[in-house]
C-alpha cells in the first residue's frame, strides 16, 4: 500500500524570538525542516513526502533547496489558515487506498523505529498516534485552585499521527472548530477510535529557543 508523509510546517517563529520561521532554522548546519523530511526518506526511501507550506514562504523554501542541495523528491502544498486546513489541502495530493502520516515539520528526531510501527499499525488499527509517559507531577486548574492528578491516567502525543487515508480524507470533510488540536481529534470526532503506541523522548517538537539549544545537542551526539 502507498505510503505518504505530510509534513505541516506553517509555523512564524513567534515563540523562537526572531524572524525566520522556526521550521527554516539550521540545527548543525542543515534547516530544520531538511532534517525532518529526510527522517521519513531514511525510515522509508519509497514514502511520498508532501510538504505543506504557507505559499509565502515557498519560494524561500526552494532557495534553501538550491543553496543546501537538497533534492529529496516531495511536492508542495499550501498551507491554510489554521493546521485543520492546512492538512486539508496537503490531503487533496493523497490518493487512495494509502496510509498518510501527518507530522509536525520541526519534529525532526522521530525515530524510524516509531516511523515504521506506526504505518505498520495503521495498515490493522486504522489510525495510530505515538505517546509518552508523563513523568512529571500534573495538576489540574479548578474554579478556586488546583488539584493534583493521576499522571498514570495520561500521555502526552507526539507525531506522526498515521491513517488509513480514506478514513482522514472523511475526518477532513467535517466542519472546523477550535476543538481539532491535534488529527487524531478530527477522527475521534468521527466516533473512530485511535490507538496508542510508544514514542521516542528525543521526538521534542522545536518551538523555543531553549528547545534549539537541546536540538543542537541532539545533533551533535547523533554525529558522534
Amino acid at each position: 500500500m502507498t505510503r505518504y508523509a505530510l509534513i505541516v510546517a506553517g509555523g512564524k517563529g513567534l515563540r523562537m524570538g526572531g524572524e525566520l520561521p522556526k521550521q527554516f532554522i539550521p540545527v548543525g548546519g542543515k534547516p530544520v525542516l531538511m532534517r525532518t523530511m529526510e527522517a521519513f526518506y531514511d525510515s522509508d526511501s519509497e514514502i511520498q513526502i508532501i510538504l505543506v507550506l504557507p505559499h509565502s514562504q515557498q519560494d524561500y523554501w526552494r532557495q534553501l533547496c538550491r543553496e543546501c542541495r537538497f533534492s529529496l523528491p516531495h511536492v508542495i502544498a499550501d498551507g491554510g489558515e489554521t493546521r485543520f486546513h492546512s492538512v486539508k489541502n496537503g490531503l487533496a495530493l493523497v490518493k487512495t487506498p494509502a496510509l498518510v502520516g501527518v507530522h509536525d515539520g520541526v519534529r525532526p528526531f522521530v525515530s524510524p523505529e516509531v516511523i515504521a510501527r506506526c504505518y505498520k499499525l495503521a495498515a490493522e488499527k486504522k489510525a495510530v498516534v505515538p505517546v509518552i509517559e508523563v513523568v512529571e507531577t500534573v495538576r489540574r486548574l479548578t474554579g478556586d485552585g488546583s488539584v493534583t492528578v493521576n499522571r498514570d491516567d495520561y500521555r502526552l502525543v507526539q507525531t506522526p499521527q498515521v491513517f488509513d487515508a480514506e478514513l482522514l480524507k472523511k475526518a477532513y470533510g467535517q466542519a472546523y472548530t477550535s476543538l481539532f488540536t491535534d488529527d487524531a481529534s478530527v477522527v475521534e470526532a468521527l466516533g473512530e477510535s485511535v490507538f496508542l503506541t510508544e514514542g521516542n523522548k528525543e521526538n521534542i517538537k522545536i518551538t523555543t529557543p531553549f528547545d534549539l539549544k537541546i536540538a543542537t545537542v541532539l545533533t551533535e551526539s547523533c554525529s558522534i
